[in-house]
């Protein structure tokens, strides 16, 4: 039986777990500040590829909470390792925001916004920059067979009126008309655990992963082979658990309730 006080390396989510919009939920700061003093380490996971860590970093400031980008980890991140590892040099046409098209150029990925621009990958990811011309160049590329990755199958993203379309819908409506399914990074897919224990050098068995969505977060440490803590702060409720299947390691009111357990 795994202990949680064994611990070390805390894969935490945000948005429902940490905090709630502009509301930094108790215990955080007390958690946070727990897992440094007994050696330990935290990354913040995002499944979101809109925008860099920089708009974390000034959440998290506005919320007392000094980060650097090295406390985050997102799908664009593990999209990268990928790239790297298994289509090095392959030209990939870009559907999101304009901060995706960076954030990858910058890591020395070839990208194109040109759909004759020799593309080998369409590479999807949360577009809040959407437009008809990119979901009409989608479709020409996957029907002349080019490889297709998306970031993450986030159905939705939550906004402060609501829901909207995430990567995952709009790739259901690429696959819709062309027959073509994606290869998908983010969570709950294991890349982002793998890439987290590589940078931090930290075991799977010292790790844990903290979420407030069975069928993402804890479904990512269940195919990453890692623990997990279900908590009931945000999106998800215990009657999830039997809805999609998924049983986390342990279950928390809140993050609260996860320091009082470390302590």
């Amino acid at each position: 039986m795994a202990h949680l006080r064994d611990k070390r390396l805390f894969l935490l989510d945000m948005d429902g777990t940490i905090y709630l919009d502009e509301q930094l939920f108790d215990g955080v700061k007390e958690f946070l500040t727990h897992v440094r003093a007994v050696g330990g380490r935290y990354l913040f996971l995002t499944n979101n590829s809109s925008r860099g860590v920089e708009g974390y970093i000034q959440k998290m400031q506005r919320l007392g909470i000094e980060t650097t980008g090295d406390d985050f980890l997102t799908s664009v991140d593990a999209t990268i390792r990928h790239l790297r590892n298994h289509l090095p040099g392959k030209r990939c046409y870009v559907f999101g925001t304009r901060s995706f098209y960076q954030q990858l150029e910058a890591a020395g990925i070839p990208v194109t916004d040109d759909r004759e621009d020799s593309v080998d990958v369409l590479l999807c990811g949360f577009d809040t920059e959407l437009t008809f011309r990119k979901l009409e160049d989608a479709c020409i590329l996957l029907n002349r067979g080019v490889d297709w990755i998306a970031t993450n199958p986030d159905w939705v993203c939550p906004t402060w009126y609501g829901s909207v379309p995430d990567c995952g819908s709009v790739c259901q409506m690429l696959t819709r008309a062309t027959g073509r399914e994606p290869l998908v990074i983010g969570k709950p897919k294991s890349a982002m655990v793998e890439l987290a224990l590589e940078r931090t050098g930290f075991t799977a068995e010292q790790a844990v992963i903290i979420g407030d969505r069975l069928y993402t977060d804890v479904a990512c440490g269940v195919n990453a082979g890692i623990d997990s803590i279900f908590v009931l702060s945000g999106e998800g409720v215990m009657e999830d658990i039997k809805k999609y299947g998924i049983t986390p390691t342990w279950v928390f009111r809140d993050i609260e309730k996860v320091w009082e357990e470390l302590r």
